[in-house]
This record gives C-alpha cells, sequence and structure tokens, in this order.
C-alpha cells in the first residue's frame, strides 16, 4: 500500500479521499523543523558513538529474548530503563519534516506535529497528527479506537486505506519494543545476523492482534538500528538515525522508510519534547 498525499485539495477531500503519508504509514510529527532534510542515506545505519551505556553482557554467549529487550529498554533511558521511560514519556509533542516519494517518482515535503497522549498500551493512545503543504493543511487524529480528519476545522471521515496507513505508523515503531510488556506482546529471538560490518539481534515482537514485527538490534550499543514488517503483502522496513538524547532518553532523529527496496518516506524530526500537558480537545472531534 504505496500512499501520498496529493498536492490539490478539493472538495472532494472532505468527502473521505484524503490518501495519507507514504506506503501504510501516514507522516510523523512536531516543532521546529529543519528547513532541508539530511541527505538520503540507503545504507545500512551507521553505528552512533554516544555514551550508550550498553550492558555489560557478554555478546559472544547466548542471550534470550526478554535479556535483549530488557537491555535495549534499559539502554534507551539508563539507568532508569522501562521506569524513566513510562514516567518522562506520559505526553510527546514533535515537529519535523517529513519527504514522501510516490510510484510515480515524485515527491512531496510537509512539515508536521504531533501529539501523543500515552495510556496504558499502545493501541488506547490518543494520537493527533498535523501536516503542512504548501497548497494545504488537515489533521489526523486516532481517539477512543477511531480514526477521523480535520480540515478548515471541519470533521471528516478518512478512507479506509488512509485510515489503515495512519494507524499502521502508530504501530509499527520502535515503542512496540519498548513497551511491549505493558502492551502483552511476545517476544522471541531469531538469533544474529551481521549486515555491512554491524552485528544484530533480530528480536521479533508479535502484539495481542497478532501483527508482528522484526527489530535489527544492535549487539554492540543495543539500539534498534533497523525494524521491519508486511502489511498487505508488501515488505517495509524502517531505519534509524542520528541518534541523540532527549531528556534522558534516546532517540532517533531521522528515518527512512522503504516499500521493498524503494526509498518511500524520509523523516528529520527538528525538536521532541515530553511531558508537557497537552490541552484533551486537540483530540476531539468538537
Amino acid at each position: 500500500m504505496i500512499l501520498r498525499i496529493r498536492s490539490i485539495v478539493t472538495l472532494s477531500l472532505l468527502c473521505g479521499s484524503f490518501v495519507v503519508g507514504a506506503s501504510g504509514q501516514a507522516v510523523t510529527s512536531t516543532t521546529k523543523v529543519a528547513d532541508k532534510v539530511a541527505e538520503k542515506k540507503t545504507s545500512t545505519p551507521a553505528e552512533e558513538p554516544k555514551s550508550a551505556k550498553a550492558p555489560k553482557i557478554d555478546a559472544s554467549k547466548p542471550l534470550t529474548a526478554e535479556q535483549v529487550a530488557e537491555s535495549t529498554i534499559l539502554v534507551y533511558a539508563f539507568p532508569g530503563g522501562r521506569e524513566t521511560l513510562n514516567h518522562i514519556r506520559q505526553t510527546a509533542v514533535e515537529k519535523g519534516k517529513t519527504t514522501t516519494t510516490g510510484a510515480d517518482g515524485k515527491s512531496d515535503s510537509a512539515n508536521y506535529q504531533r501529539w501523543t497522549l500515552r495510556s496504558a498500551t499502545d493501541g488506547s493512545e490518543k494520537i493527533r497528527l498535523d501536516q503542512e503543504y504548501s497548497t494545504a493543511r488537515f489533521s489526523l487524529v486516532s481517539s477512543e479506537d477511531k480514526v477521523f480528519g480535520i480540515f478548515n476545522e471541519s470533521v471528516f471521515t478518512p478512507r479506509d486505506d488512509a485510515t489503515r496507513a495512519f494507524q499502521n505508523q502508530n504501530t509499527y515503531n520502535i515503542e512496540a519494543l519498548l513497551r511491549y510488556k505493558e502492551n502483552g506482546s511476545t517476544i522471541s529471538l531469531a538469533g544474529r545476523q551481521k549486515e555491512l560490518g554491524v552485528e544484530y539481534y533480530m528480536m521479533d515482537v508479535t502484539d495481542k492482534q497478532q501483527r508482528k514485527m522484526r527489530f535489527y538490534v544492535s549487539v554492540k550499543s543495543f539500539r534498534v538500528m533497523m525494524l521491519a514488517y508486511e502489511d498487505t503483502g508488501l515488505k517495509y522496513k524502517r531505519k534509524y538515525y542520528n541518534y541523540n538524547y532527549a531528556q534522558g532518553t534516546l532517540v532517533p532523529y531521522r528515518s527512512v522508510l522503504y516499500a521493498g527496496d524503494k526509498v518511500i518516506e524520509e523523516t528529520e524530526i527538528g525538536t521532541v519534547t515530553y511531558g508537557q500537558k497537552i490541552d484533551a480537545a486537540l483530540f476531539s472531534a468538537g
């Protein structure tokens, strides 16, 4: 499912014909945007030699899936791990820029802002995504198991494929691994793999809806460097770059999404802030 927003908005959009983002995923969110998306990198994500403080584990010895997952969680919020993540990331406000490329090879860029109000599990989170193109600005909202759109202060029902795209983006991300226990997901370790000199643990996560995803976790740093999944028969992978800290937690500030071997989306985070109070009215249909 390779989806992209058209640059010309017509009345039909309000009747449910919005097509969102690229490739079975809606575009991401947040604050001050870098004016230029970083140059494309299609190789394996490079290791970021920042002070990740990976746990002291003998990588030559077999590890269990739980050991890999819990070590990853610890690295993303050292030294508090899960407790720190749950405390700091109750809310998130993210701003950035996304460039999507359609099947015709044409690209569109949009500034975005994303608000997230975390709940006990990912499935019941409240999420609002605003996207601003050169000719249009609109929002998609996920709240109480419903997805709706807002355009010119009017609520509309997105097309089924647009809704699925938005939901997929909210499902297939690093949080699915970091919150596997909270979500009641099952995990398994599919071994180790080396690619372009970087060795990974292949961590499989299956949620309660039986949606499966594979995380490629660096053996050296316990950072997620790539995520792979399949939707409607098409294989996707998202590579993560430019890790840095936001309020003591690790965040990849750049990601590249592929459908098959083609780059269909590049996202650059400008700013991300956790713990701010978010007005519940943002997630309301009015």
